[in-house]
């Protein structure tokens, strides 16, 4: 009675009336009549005990036989951990039933007893089935002797899957009345979605739902298998266990297999396409997010599942099963880019250094500028692909998180945005076709996954010595043909432009991305353009390269003011195979398609030796506080990325924020930008898109705040406060113009210089009536309430500022009170110049070649 006691308050918690009935037993919920059509254990039609048996073979663990008996004390722990809590879910998806039994007999049921038969159809029997095997695995492990059987146990288990049977029969009924009764009925939904768990040693509960638990049993059949086959490969030959195990394996692997082939009409647990087979679409390395820890796993996605599998090397490589989800109700959820701890950043430039220099150890011995042993190369090559592993491990940071609807989960690291829409589109493409669902055999399915890796995906690079069918990562510490390393040096790309999009009005930009040996790291982006049908970019990139193959371009929507969707939308993508005998010292000019659009570009390829990654450079890599034509020159730009970035936030987002500008943002968010900016490009990307538009245009504002130089220099102060005083607005604005076009310095400072006013001057322009592109409402400033006026206000004293010293008797006297009256006139006045020359991006050093390139083109 205290179980029943316990149930009827729990259903009573969600007011469900319950009528006591001492009559009532266990037994009751299920008599012995089979008048649902279900059949029993001992009458269904399969047996577990077969006459086939798999093909396991008597040697599956070879070693020290103590060391063999120490893994498996710790296998049959972990089998004993994982009983209890598979005990605890079934006692979870029990509890409600005696008292929804009781709720049967009142005048307003939550479920007939019809409905509950169907819904918890042989659940009590794999209970008392498990309950027994747990005892007895804990009582036989408390004795403590290595050498103890429990090969009788798993026997006894796996004779009487039978129950399993009508379990796997039932489920399709039993999800689809839940499904009904949960539409239905109201009190019936709060108690389905609100299942849980008995405490457990922390004092805690699960919350589950009723389907989830439904799904439990499913889950644990196809996992009986695979627990056999790991405790019989650390039981030695000679313990009495092995034949019992060796025959429990045969019993639950023919089970499996006898699902398959005996009702393959029968939905389960994924699902397949009528008439087709199972095929494998695309596969490769991931790392899966498991409780914090990084897991580098070999992922297959089949033509109805998802299956992570982990290598385990030796003589006979194979896979080792991890987890599945079934694509039928898988969804997907890209997250926000990880970012690593300090401590592990830390130590991923150790290992980036550590492989530079084994790489170039390596390869010095290839050239045969070294002698050295085999055995030094070989441990080099062993030190080296550790070393990569850890990086392949550890450098993805875009996860995609998938949830199926049986309530299992798992996220998934990407090292790029071409990898995630990959594996997502094939995965929505997939998920979308009409499919009947087929239980998968997933030992035989895991098993074949080598062939199947190996046939689909044929190694190009990566083969290892004597193991030319393992199945790597394109790895340096694999390669076996030196002539091709990749780009070794500086790869210069040209975005030029755009064509043939068919959404106007859209916030564009391109996403590059290089490899170096496999892992993509080296990752760049336009400045995004809005409103134009055939975007012009004309903006270049210096990447510096170390064995790179592959070129990455994707056209990338970027969510606008206006939209529900938050997350970026790759329109299209294509890949660039990089020649260095094509690209070397010379520009070459191409078109490649991404999807509908088309886009050209140019790329030159200077190779040079490289400085090993992650020693800190010589010169700061810091932007506030700094020269505006240093931090320029550093980023290899000519607006500085700061300027570039926040200037296209503000405009993706704040030009109908009211007073955007003037008003401060938060000032714990600046300061975070600021830092980033100064220690981490990356991190403050992310960060920009994640903070309120304030703080964007007040990291802005500060930058140029704190300028040692403004960027009108103060000894033109005097020349343009002497402008001011002009009565002809034309002369006025071609002598402010005259002023910027005549900066001190060098032509190409000058125009740097001129690029930087342009660039702010353009931003703020669009904040007012005068913005230049039609496709922005010219009102702007009827929302946002800032003014040209305004904006000169908040702006003047940070662009232009008086010099610190008098300019002598040759320069004009201005009162220091009409300082700021000069400053704010100055900035209005370039605000209202119509003939204010446009921003530019493209580097002039290149220019020059890459319009006698154009010129030369047929």
């Amino acid at each position: 009675m205290e179980v029943f006691n316990e149930a009827v308050e729990y259903l009573q918690g969600y007011g469900i009336p319950v009528v006591e009935d001492d009559q009532l037993d266990l037994e009751d919920v299920f008599d012995g009549e089979c008048d649902n059509g279900f059949l029993s254990a001992v009458d269904s039609p399969f047996s577990p005990v077969r006459t086939e048996s798999a093909d396991f073979g008597d040697g599956l663990s070879e070693g020290d036989p103590e060391k063999m008996l120490e893994r498996r004390a710790l296998v049959l722990k972990s089998i004993l951990s994982s009983e209890q809590q598979y005990l605890s879910e079934l006692e979870a998806m029990l509890m409600p039933m005696k008292a929804l039994k009781a709720t049967a007999c009142t005048s307003q049921p939550v479920l007939t007893n019809q409905q509950i038969r169907t819904v918890f159809f042989q659940a009590p029997e794999l209970l008392a089935l498990h309950r027994e095997f747990h005892e007895g695995l804990r009582e036989r492990l408390q004795q403590g002797d290595p050498n103890q059987g429990v090969g009788d146990l798993f026997q006894k288990v796996v004779n009487q899957l039978g129950v399993y049977r009508g379990f796997i029969d039932n489920y399709e009924s039993a999800i689809a009345t839940v499904r009904k009764c949960t539409q239905t009925d109201d009190r019936f939904k709060t108690l389905a979605e609100n299942m849980m768990s008995s405490k457990d040693g922390s004092n805690c509960r699960t919350k589950y739902t009723l389907e989830a638990l439904l799904y439990k049993p499913l889950d644990r059949v196809t996992k009986t298998t695979l627990v056999l086959h790991d405790l019989l490969k650390h039981t030695p030959e000679d313990h009495p266990d092995r034949p019992l195990l060796q025959e429990a394996l045969r019993i639950s692997s023919s089970f499996l297999s006898g699902v398959n082939e005996e009702v393959p009409h029968k939905k389960s647990a994924v699902t397949i396409s009528k008439g087709t087979i199972r095929q494998l679409v695309k596969d490769g390395f991931l790392v899966d997010l498991s409780d914090g820890t990084r897991n580098l796993r070999h992922v297959f996605l089949f033509t109805d599942l998802i299956l992570c599998a982990k290598l385990k090397a030796g003589r006979q490589p194979q896979y080792r099963f991890v987890w599945y989800l079934p694509l039928t109700g898988l969804s997907l959820i890209p997250g926000p880019e990880c970012q690593l701890p300090p401590d592990t950043q830390c130590r991923m430039d150790q290992m980036k250094q550590k492989a530079f220099r084994l790489r170039q150890e390596i390869q010095l011995q290839r050239k045969g500028s070294r002698v050295l042993s085999s055995r030094t190369i070989d441990r080099a090559r062993k030190k080296l692909l550790d070393c990569e592993l850890w990086i392949l491990s550890h450098s993805p940071s875009l996860p995609l998180e998938l949830h199926s609807r049986c309530g299992k989960s798992h996220t998934v690291l990407l090292s790029s945005l071409y990898e995630l829409s990959e594996w997502r589109d094939n995965v929505e493409r997939l998920r979308g076709e009409s499919c009947e669902r087929v239980s998968p055999d997933l030992l035989n399915l895991t098993n074949s996954c080598f062939k199947l890796r190996t046939t689909h995906h044929p190694p190009l690079y990566s083969t290892l010595e004597g193991k030319k069918d393992l199945p790597t990562p394109h790895l340096y510490s694999t390669l076996q043909d030196s002539s091709d390393l990749g780009l070794c040096g500086t790869l210069c790309v040209v975005i030029h432009r755009a064509t043939q999009l068919q959404q106007p009005e859209i916030d564009l930009s391109i996403f590059l991305e290089v490899d170096s040996f496999g892992y993509f790291e080296n990752k760049a982006q336009t400045r995004v353009l809005v409103g134009d049908l055939t975007p012009s970019w004309e903006e270049e990139f210096s990447l510096q390269v170390d064995g790179a193959h592959d070129l990455r371009l994707l056209c990338v929507q970027q969510p606008g003011r206006e939209d529900s969707w938050t997350e970026d939308r790759v329109l299209g993508k294509t890949t660039v195979q990089l020649d260095a005998k094509t690209l070397l010292n010379k520009w070459k000019r191409s078109v490649v398609s991404l999807h509908q659009n088309e886009l050209s570009l140019s790329l030159k390829y200077t190779e040079h030796s490289l400085q090993p990654p992650g020693i800190p450079s010589t010169q700061s890599s810091e932007v506030f506080n700094i020269h505006i034509e240093t931090v320029a020159e550093r980023e290899g730009v000519l607006v500085p990325h700061i300027v570039r970035f926040c200037a296209e936030e503000v405009e993706r987002r704040g030009l109908e924020e009211v007073g955007i500008y003037r008003i401060s943002g938060v000032a714990t968010e600046v300061q975070a930008l600021r830092t980033a900016f100064n220690t981490n490009l990356r991190d403050a990307l992310v960060r920009l898109k994640a903070v309120d538009v304030n703080a964007v245009s007040g990291t802005l504002k500060l930058y140029l705040r704190e300028l040692p130089e403004p960027l009108l220099p103060p000894q033109y102060f005097q020349a343009l406060a002497a402008a001011l005083v002009i009565a002809d607005p034309l002369e006025k604005e071609h002598r402010l113009v005259s002023v910027l076009q005549s900066l001190p310095g060098r032509t190409v400072e000058c125009h740097k210089r001129l690029c930087y006013i342009c660039q702010v001057v353009s931003c703020l322009s669009k904040m007012v009536t005068l913005c230049p592109s039609p496709s922005r409402v010219s009102q702007n400033q009827e929302v946002n309430k800032m003014t040209a006026q305004n904006l000169a206000t908040v702006f003047g004293p940070s662009l232009l500022r008086p010099p610190e010293e008098p300019l002598g008797d040759s320069g004009m006297c201005v009162d220091i009170s009409q300082e700021i009256v000069v400053q704010v006139q100055v900035v209005l006045c370039y605000l209202q110049c119509i003939n204010l020359p446009s921003p530019q991006i493209k580097l002039q050093i290149h220019s020059a070649e890459l319009e006698e390139m154009t010129q030369q083109e047929p």
